[in-house]
C-alpha cells in the first residue's frame, strides 16, 4: 500500500504516512518541556530508517524549535546522502503576532534552515495572523510566484476558513493543497463539523496530526502502570480521562491487529489513512529509530472493509 497519493490538487505525491518532526526540536525553546532532545545521530536513524521504510516526506514547521527542528531535518538528509529531488519537505510559518508582510520578509530563512533542500508545502499554521486571510493567503501565493515554495496548505483552519483560502488562491491560479488538523480515532471531531466534508468537496489533503493521541492508541499506558507514570506531567490528566473510554477500542485494534502481525498503533493509523478513501494522510511523530520503522510499516499491509467498519463502529463515541 505504499502508493503515493496527489497532495491535494498539486502534481506532488506524497506516501500515505510522513513523519512529524516536532520532536526534533526537543532540548529547545517551549518544546524542552514536552520532549527530550535527541542526539543528532539518533535523528539520522529515525530519518534514515522512514525513507527506509518508504515514507517519502516530512512535516516540520518554524516554531518547532525556532528553526532548529528544519536545520535536524536537513543535517540528517544531507548525513544520509538523499538528494533533494528524493524527499517531499513540508513546513509552516508562525502567524502570531505577525501581519501577512512578515510572510515574504520570513521566507529565505525557512530556506536558510532547509539547507538547499527547499519548500514543496508552505502551511499557514494557525489562522491567527494580524491580517485577514485573504492578505495571508495572497502573500503565501507571491512566494509560488517566486518560485520559493511549491504549494500552499493551511492547518487548524475551519471549514468557513478552508473555504476562504481556497477562494483567494482560485483567484491567483492556485489551489489550496492541504488543511492540516488534529485527527484520531480517539478524536474524529472533522467529520462532524464540516473540516473533512469540505475537504473532500474541494479536493483537498487531510494532514492528520496527533494521529496516536501521545502513545494512548499504542495500547501501551492501558498494559502498564509504569508507562502512565513515566508520561510527561502534561501528559498525565489527559491519558487518565482516556484510559478507560477507549478500552474497548484498544482491545478491537488488537484483534484485528493479530490478522496482520501489526501493533494497535499500526491498525489505528492504517484506519486512518484508508476510511475515508486517499482523502488523509498521517504525520505521525518518532523518538526512536523503532517508532520510526514501525510507522512505516503501516503502509504494508491494508485492512478490509469489514475491518475498517468494524473499527469505526467501536470509535464512533469519539465523533462528539
Amino acid at each position: 500500500m505504499k502508493t503515493k497519493r496527489q497532495l491535494g490538487q498539486t502534481d506532488i505525491a506524497v506516501t500515505p504516512i510522513g513523519l512529524g518532526l516536532m520532536q526534533f526540536a526537543g532540548g529547545s525553546g517551549f518544546l524542552k518541556f514536552m520532549f527530550r532532545q535527541i542526539p543528532e545521530n539518533k535523528m539520522i536513524q529515525i530519518v534514515n530508517v522512514a525513507l527506509s521504510g518508504g515514507i517519502n516526506w516530512f512535516d516540520t514547521a518554524e516554531i518547532y524549535g525556532n528553526g532548529s527542528s528544519e536545520k535536524s531535518l536537513a543535517s540528517a538528509l544531507k548525513a544520509i546522502g538523499k538528494p533533494r529531488s528524493d524527499v517531499v519537505i513540508a513546513t509552516k510559518w508562525r502567524p502570531f503576532l505577525r501581519t501577512a508582510s512578515n510572510i515574504k520578509k520570513t521566507i529565505d530563512t525557512r530556506l536558510h534552515c532547509l539547507d538547499g533542500y527547499g519548500i514543496d508545502l508552505y502551511q499557514v499554521h494557525f489562522p491567527y495572523s494580524l491580517s485577514s486571510i485573504k492578505e495571508v493567503l495572497n502573500q503565501m501565493a507571491g512566494l509560488v510566484t517566486e518560485g520559493k515554495i511549491k504549494s500552499i496548505g493551511v492547518s487548524n483552519y475551519s471549514a468557513k476558513q478552508m473555504h476562504q483560502s481556497n477562494e483567494v488562491l482560485l483567484e491567483r491560479g492556485l489551489p489550496l493543497a492541504s488543511n492540516q488538523v488534529h485527527y484520531s480515532l480517539l478524536n474524529r471531531k472533522i467529520e462532524k463539523n464540516g473540516i473533512l466534508e469540505t475537504a473532500k468537496e474541494l479536493g483537498i489533503s487531510i494532514i492528520a496530526y496527533s494521529p496516536l493521541e501521545s502513545g494512548l492508541l499504542t495500547g501501551k499506558f492501558h498494559d502498564s502502570t509504569d508507562s502512565f507514570a513515566n508520561a510527561p506531567f502534561f501528559r498525565k490528566a489527559r491519558l487518565k480521562s482516556q484510559l478507560e473510554k477507549s478500552a474497548e477500542l484498544i482491545q478491537k485494534l488488537r484483534e484485528i491487529g493479530q490478522n496482520y502481525n501489526a501493533t494497535p498503533a499500526q491498525v489505528a493509523l492504517n484506519w486512518l489513512i484508508n476510511f475515508h478513501g486517499e482523502t488523509i494522510v498521517a504525520i505521525p511523530g518518532a523518538s526512536t529509530a523503532e517508532q520510526a520503522q514501525a510507522n512505516a510499516a503501516t503502509m504494508n499491509f491494508t485492512l478490509s472493509p469489514e475491518e475498517l467498519a468494524q473499527i469505526d463502529k467501536v470509535s464512533r463515541k469519539f465523533l462528539k
